[in-house]
């Protein structure tokens, strides 16, 4: 049984880790990248189609759903995979321990002071990105794309909490990298070709309610459906809807998958952690 956490602790080392991306500039350049995908997208998506300037959110959504799916997880595990091992092999994580502090805070605080910076990154980056265009919004569709935002930033703490797992699980740092950038190339470019691999291979014999639940083992095809089953034309654009069973689709179904996607590594984290 863990003691009481002591939340002044896990606020200062959340600061403290707050504080560290701020000064190296890491959330103005993540911002300002994601600011600067948002507009060109929005504005010159349709230009292969001889089209410039903003057409429909809906089209907004689904180019840049491609793109957060290899950005974030990508950013989130970058930002992560070193926060315990980091300090481990820098001799400051025993000092660190040495003070009045437990594990869980200490684990807890770097969470929270990541999760914070990645979060105010990605929502400030694709808020301002859509600020110039703000005037050509309709209540509805600002409401569309704060959720898309908000799915965007679920993933991201997903990755982050995956991140946190292999941090605690290798002793240094270049082993710690190399399996993070497995673990996106795997989630990322690799889990979605085996799926499919394994569809044509069963020659139509997997169900679409083992498919669904097979889609729900990777955190990226969990925020592709947030934003796909939630317009009629990114259903159209990317054909999930003949595949999908109908009860898999609820936004909550969905957003209560991606929060276990938060918890359940960081536990995992927690418990070889201490």
């Amino acid at each position: 049984m863990h003691a009481p956490i002591e939340w002044r602790q896990v606020g200062v080392l959340a600061a403290k880790e707050w504080r560290d991306r701020l000064r190296n500039r890491w959330v103005l350049a993540v911002a300002l990248a994601f600011a600067v995908f948002a507009l060109a997208i929005a504005y010159f998506g349709a230009a292969q189609q001889g089209q410039v300037g903003f057409h429909s959110i809906d089209a907004t959504i689904a180019s840049l759903s491609s793109l957060v799916i290899y950005l974030v997880p990508l950013i989130a595990l970058i930002l992560g995979y070193d926060a315990i091992v980091g300090e481990r092999e820098r001799g400051a994580l025993e000092l660190l321990l040495s003070m009045p502090v437990t594990r869980l805070e200490v684990l807890l605080g770097k969470y929270l002071g990541l999760a914070a910076a990645l979060t105010s990154a990605t929502a400030i980056g694709f808020g301002a990105g859509l600020l110039p265009l703000f005037s050509q919004l309709t209540v509805s569709e600002g409401w569309r794309y704060t959720q898309f935002v908000a799915s965007a930033v679920l993933m991201g703490l997903a990755f982050l909490s995956i991140a946190m797992l292999v941090s605690v699980s290798t002793r240094d740092r270049i082993r710690a990298s190399g399996i993070a950038l497995t673990l996106w190339f795997l989630f990322v470019l690799v889990f979605d070709l085996l799926l499919m691999g394994v569809m044509v291979l069963s020659q139509g014999k997997l169900g679409s309610g083992l498919f669904a639940a097979l889609l729900m083992l990777n955190p990226a095809d969990v925020f592709r459906l947030l934003n796909v089953f939630s317009s009629d034309q990114a259903q159209a654009m990317y054909g999930l809807a003949t595949v999908m069973p109908e009860g898999w689709t609820h936004p909550g179904l969905l957003a209560g998958v991606m929060l276990a996607w938060i918890v359940l590594p960081f536990c995992i984290a927690l418990r070889r952690f201490t």
